[in-house]
Parts: structure tokens; sequence; C-alpha cells
């Protein structure tokens, strides 16, 4: 009920033919839009009055967010790392976009360098998740291995087991097509080692011996 009032009061206030054409005005109606949820509008508001709020945190939180949600990660990126207020850079809002920004964006070590910074907690298991599964949607398979390797060491869910072991065979098709370098395999086969499951010792037989034939140590 709050935020369809102040929804209405947005909308009163960026319509209203005294501010309507203002910058005041135009952060209203993108107030208004963000509350509904309706992000191509708010990024049409936000643009517009953009060149005059370049050092604004709090709106470059929001057009980082907006341009997120209607799937501009680029321009989101630039957006959140411009803003300078370390408070808001130490919230898991901002640090979860930023993330997800990075991986869209073909950057996914920026991504697990931020979860290094964090100390555990659910937040970092939250995080954690974020890019174990951003990673492994975008082909990105080693940061994804990662990830699930480290979630499966926190919970033993099965889930996290088959996203691991689905991200390093990806690695290893990657490393044969010639896509990722052949030393990756080297973590994949530590990160495989941390599991008890049956399935491990076939997987890493497959991957040692095309070490082997091809000349990679392991």
């Amino acid at each position: 009920e709050h935020l369809k009032m102040a929804q209405q009061f947005f909308q009163l206030v960026g319509a209203s033919a005294s501010e309507c054409d203002t910058i005041p005005g135009r952060q209203c109606m993108a107030s208004c839009f963000f509350l509904l949820r309706q992000f191509e509008d708010v990024n049409i508001y936000l643009n517009s009055v953009k060149a005059y709020m370049y050092n604004d945190d709090d709106f470059n939180w929001n057009h980082g967010l907006s341009l997120s949600c209607t799937g501009n990660y680029k321009g989101a990126e630039d957006a959140l790392l411009l803003i300078q207020n370390e408070k808001y850079k130490q919230e898991y809002v901002y640090i979860s976009w930023l993330a997800r920004c990075y991986i869209m964006n073909g950057n996914p070590r920026n991504a697990w360098e931020l979860y290094l910074k964090m100390d555990t907690s659910s937040e970092s298991f939250n995080l954690l998740q974020l890019i174990a599964n951003d990673c492994y949607r975008m082909g990105h398979f080693l940061y994804a291995a990662k990830a699930f390797d480290v979630l499966e060491r926190l919970d033993p869910d099965p889930e996290y087991w088959e996203g691991k072991r689905g991200a390093c065979v990806g690695v290893f098709q990657m490393v044969i097509a010639g896509k990722q370098n052949k030393d990756d395999l080297r973590d994949v086969l530590t990160m495989l080692r941390n599991t008890s499951n049956p399935q491990v010792e076939y997987i890493t037989r497959i991957i040692r011996k095309w070490c082997k034939d091809n000349g990679v140590k392991t």
C-alpha cells in the first residue's frame, strides 16, 4: 500500500505541468515506473537526465539496476562502477548485480573476485549460487565449476555435484575445441577429486588420458 502511494505521488509530481520537463520531474517519473517495474520506461527518463547526474551515486544505483533489468549489462556495469559510496558498494544488492553484469559481459573472473572478498555468510553463499548458475548458463564453465565446488563442500546437495560435473566436462570440451587453456584441466582434476562419487574416477581417467596424449602435465 505504501509503495502504491509512493508511486502515485511520484507520478503526480512528475506529470505536473510545472515539473514534467525538469530534472526532478523526470526523476519522479523514473521512480514511478521503477516501482511499477516498467524498466524500459525508467531508462528513457533516466537517460534524458544522465548528463546532469554523472557523479550522483543514487542516480547511478537506480540506473544500473534498471539497465540490468532490461538486459543492458554493459551500460549497467558502467553505471554501477561509477558509484563511489563505500557503504553502497558493500551492500549485497550492489555486489550481486555487479557480479551478474561481469558474467554477462564475459568477465567471470571479476565476479569470482567479488566473492573472494566477501566474508563467509548467507550472502556469500547466495552469491556463489548466482555465479555458479549464471556462469554455467553463459558457458564460463571454469568459474561455474569453481563456484559449484565450493557450494558442494558447504552443502552436500546432489545438485551441486551435478552442476560441477557438467561444468568440469564443459571445460574439458572447450579445451579439446581449443577455446580454453589446457592448464585449466589441472584445476578441473583437483576439483573433481574433492568429490567422493563413483563417477569421479571415470571422468578423471578420461581427462588424464587426454592430457597424457596431448602433453599436458597433471
